[in-house]
């Protein structure tokens, strides 16, 4: 068997963002200006995942979502069928389809929420939050990322942690 691990380079801090979008921005800027992006790398400080309850689930809501999943499908599997169908039947293949997608998702959507019994009654969404956002770059690139930052207007490097130290390879 062979022992395969890769080594993780030595990473220096380039810029801290309070919000994702601004870190997301700076790897950007490096992108467009031609920078390797493949040594860069967006790291959370504090991470942790917000979820956010956008309604109550149903057994109607949960019909009328099927429907529509299944009115999409059912439309998608209508045109595949219609485009080998003579003249305007095509347009009868697709509605037909359009609407048989739609009774059976409201049929699965309803019998799929009601078998759960009310363990899950609402609707959510997931994200990321972090304190923090570093942009870490491989240290034998740091001086240009910095230079390409600098003349862009870039949020200049918050103090923060000491990178961490490199891992010698395995041997």
């Amino acid at each position: 068997m062979s022992d395969f691990t890769s080594a993780v380079p030595e990473r220096r801090l380039l810029s801290s963002f309070t919000e994702y979008a601004g870190a997301q921005s700076a790897v950007d800027k490096l992108s467009d200006a031609g920078f390797p992006v493949e040594n860069v790398a967006i790291i959370g400080h504090d991470v942790q995942i917000v979820e956010q309850v956008t309604g109550r689930m149903t057994n109607g809501r949960a019909a009328a979502y099927g429907a529509a999943t299944g009115a999409w499908f059912g439309l998608f599997i209508g045109l595949l069928f219609g485009l080998f169908a003579p003249g305007v039947a095509w347009l009868w293949i697709l509605l037909w389809g359009l609407v048989l997608g739609a009774v059976w998702g409201a049929v699965f959507g309803f019998v799929g929420h009601f078998v759960t019994r009310g363990q899950r009654d609402f609707n959510s969404v997931q994200k990321f939050e972090a304190a923090r956002w570093d942009v870490m770059v491989d240290t034998e690139h740091l001086l240009r990322a910095q230079s390409i930052l600098g003349n862009s207007g870039a949020a200049p490097a918050a103090p923060a942690a000491p990178a961490a130290p490199p891992v010698p390879p395995a041997s």
